[in-house]
């Protein structure tokens, strides 16, 4: 919004309407450094608060990590609606990092123990879906509070970030805990208790014997961040690291995060460029609902493969149109229809991550990882994850200055390689009950050596979850 730029970021407001040649050129029209500190400050701090949310997770619950992180959340709302200056609002952005850190630790988690295994990928989809819908709510918020008459919108639009943080906070305190966690806590009878409410049925006896036998081994593992390191943990720590990555790479934040910036840079008019991030921002919405209704039916794999070619399908379509038309000086504009075109193949770009990266990128790396390294192991994810979106946000903005329409094809060549790496080392764990994930990697082709071989201490790597399920079934 322009009133918040003048009044905040001054240098990129008067470059916007300065008719000088670097101010046409369109690509650089928002290359400034403290603006993209503001905006990715965010990610940097949930990066340092998901480790301390594992230890947090581990010992109080997952629903205390998600209490702490809405109450983050609505700290960091007060200070950027009340914001007089910029520390003010990077400070604010800060504690809402905070609060995303903890809560990208801990969802995922409780998702995946409470769901029963033939709906624990639409269920843990659901975690990308509202995600997804507070996107698109948001765009709608900006698009609203940038019309309000005197140039005070931008307030509002940063202050309702506060209704969401509060249900999030006020909803923790009524979430139960989940049988594995009060397990691994030292409440066998409340466990089973919970298991019994949650599946349904009374008889709950093998389930709740994989519980015990896992719970046993998480007791045992007295520094998960060490034992995380060892060899049977190889694959899952490989797949913690590598989707988060990769999913960042994709260059989904480049357009979900800086849509307003992207298509105002791109030459549409500061409102067109508003519609168009609420226009992705529905396509996002409704692809994920079509993984959320079809990730248990056609499994991981086939999701994020047909994704991987769609979207780079779509980021060389992007790049040629954009290149075509703003070549490298980037001084032309975007007729309508040519700027409605560059939408359509943007949104095609966005259906196939909403419905494969997006999703599965938080799912496959919290169902994979054994309960003894859970907390931990999501807490590399979300490390990863912000980590990498930081790096992507920090830099896109002056990588798109001076690249300019060949980023676009950069991006397209890391899709290439996270899908030829999901090809050859991403096992399908559709339908597999969460206690028996360990068979999984013993069937690859690679990581079998891993968790059949002798660990680092001496053990058999494959002494791990899942063991007792083999008898119950």
């Amino acid at each position: 919004m322009d009133t918040f730029l003048s009044r905040f970021f001054p240098s990129v407001y008067h470059k916007q309407h300065s008719s000088s040649s670097e101010s046409t050129n369109q690509y650089c029209k928002f290359d400034s450094q403290l603006l993209t500190l503001f905006t990715s400050s965010l990610y940097l701090s949930a990066l340092a608060a998901s480790l301390l949310a594992a230890s947090v997770t581990r010992a109080a619950g997952r629903k205390w990590s998600m209490f702490l992180g809405g109450l983050t959340f609505l700290a960091g709302c007060a200070l950027n609606a009340a914001a007089v200056n910029v520390t003010m609002l990077i400070l604010g952005r800060v504690l809402l990092g905070v609060g995303v850190g903890f809560a990208n630790q801990s969802v995922p988690v409780y998702l995946s123990e409470m769901a029963p295994a033939r709906a624990r990928g639409m269920l843990n989809n659901g975690f990308q879906l509202m995600i997804t819908l507070g996107i698109l709510l948001a765009n709608l918020v900006n698009y609203g509070t940038a019309r309000i008459p005197g140039g005070w919108g931008w307030r509002l639009s940063l202050g309702l970030a506060a209704v969401p943080a509060l249900v999030m906070t006020a909803g923790a305190l009524f979430l139960p805990d989940t049988p594995n966690s009060l397990l691994e806590r030292g409440h066998p009878e409340k466990a089973k208790q919970m298991l019994r409410r949650v599946r349904g049925v009374d008889d709950v006896t093998a389930e709740y014997d994989d519980l015990v036998s896992a719970g046993d081994v998480s007791r045992a593992v007295a520094h998960p961040w060490r034992d995380i390191l060892k060899r049977r943990y190889r694959p899952q720590l490989v797949m913690s690291i590598a989707i988060p990555l990769l999913q960042q790479l994709t260059g989904i934040n480049v357009i979900m995060f800086y849509a307003p910036v992207l298509f105002k840079t791109l030459g549409f008019g500061a409102s067109a460029s508003l519609m168009s991030a609420v226009i992705t921002g529905l396509v996002n919405l409704a692809s994920t609902l079509v993984s959320v209704f079809t990730v248990d039916r056609l499994g991981r794999r086939a999701l994020f493969l047909e994704g991987g070619a769609q979207m780079l399908a779509g980021l060389v379509a992007v790049g040629a149109l954009v290149g075509a038309r703003l070549g490298w000086a980037g001084v032309a504009a975007f007729p309508p229809g040519y700027a409605a075109g560059v939408v359509v193949v943007m949104c095609a770009y966005v259906a196939g991550f909403a419905w494969s990266w997006g999703p599965l990128g938080w799912l496959v790396p919290s169902e994979v990882m054994p309960l003894e390294v859970r907390p931990a192991g999501q807490a590399v994810t979300v490390a990863v994850n912000m980590l990498m979106t930081f790096v992507v946000a920090q830099a896109f903005l002056p990588l798109l200055c001076r690249l300019r329409f060949p980023l676009f094809f950069v991006f397209a060549g890391c899709v290439v390689v996270m899908t030829i790496f999901v090809y050859f080392f991403l096992p399908e764990t559709k339908g597999v009950p969460i206690e028996d994930m360990a068979e999984v990697w013993k069937a690859h082709w690679q990581w079998k050596r891993f968790v059949n071989d002798h660990d680092d201490d001496g053990t058999r790597g494959d002494i791990q979850m899942g063991n007792n399920a083999d008898t119950n079934n």
